[in-house]
């Protein structure tokens, strides 16, 4: 298929070497930035939190955290561009929300005077949340979506990345306490550009599942 789109899929995939002397240059960070501001999620509740690891400093502080486990992903600190770490509001609140609607307010989809009626999608929030006041599987959940709008859009600017699920999360939580304030990180993405020589996956055919055995059309 030539759609520009499929094209652009096509051509994503995991990085597992990065070149090191390449930056995704700030035009294209401006982007990427704000196509993540947009992410779609579930009454518009978006409890992400994305903190950017860019300079030296920030990236010695993720190398710590690989201590104990999965060193695999370790190289990727140093040698990728950035690092974005994916987090979630893990006590998403009626206030969290209030926010929501005070941003609605004022960009014009929300009338001032129906600010209390707009607390009625909150029900799903409440749905969602357990009797310890944990809303963690809901508010993950609408983080993953975030972070596949951020691999699309990725692939849109020819940006290469890598998902890392294989983080310690309990040193990456404490390590960036202060950035992600209350926020849990479950897992990060590196960016940048592959080594041309040394990144095996590159060169690989790209592999799924036909279209028929994951598709039902009724």
């Amino acid at each position: 298929m030539t759609h520009p789109i499929i094209q652009d899929l096509q051509w994503r995939y995991t990085t597992k070497k990065y070149d090191k002397t390449r930056k995704v240059p700030q035009a294209d960070l401006d982007v990427l930035f704000e196509a993540m501001r947009l992410s779609p999620s579930s009454i518009n509740s978006q409890p992400w939190r994305f903190v950017i690891l860019e300079t030296d400093e920030a990236k010695e502080r993720m190398n710590r955290t690989f201590a104990n486990k999965f060193q695999f992903n370790q190289p990727h600190v140093f040698d990728c561009s950035h690092i974005i770490l994916f987090a979630h509001n893990p006590r998403y609140s009626r206030a969290n929300y209030g926010e929501v609607i005070d941003c609605a307010i004022a960009d014009g989809r929300t009338k001032p005077e129906a600010r209390e009626s707009a607390f009625g999608s909150f029900m799903f929030a409440e749905l969602n949340t357990d009797e310890t006041g944990d809303t963690s599987a809901w508010t993950k959940a609408q983080t993953y979506l975030a972070l596949g709008n951020t691999l699309h859009v990725l692939a849109r600017l020819k940006i290469d990345s890598t998902t890392m699920e294989g983080i310690d999360t309990e040193l990456v939580n404490k390590e960036f306490e202060k950035e992600l304030d209350g926020y849990r990180c479950q897992v990060a993405l590196a960016i940048g550009y592959h080594h041309p020589q040394e990144d095996h996956n590159a060169k690989l055919p790209k592999s799924r599942r036909k279209l028929e055995s994951t598709l039902v059309q009724v």
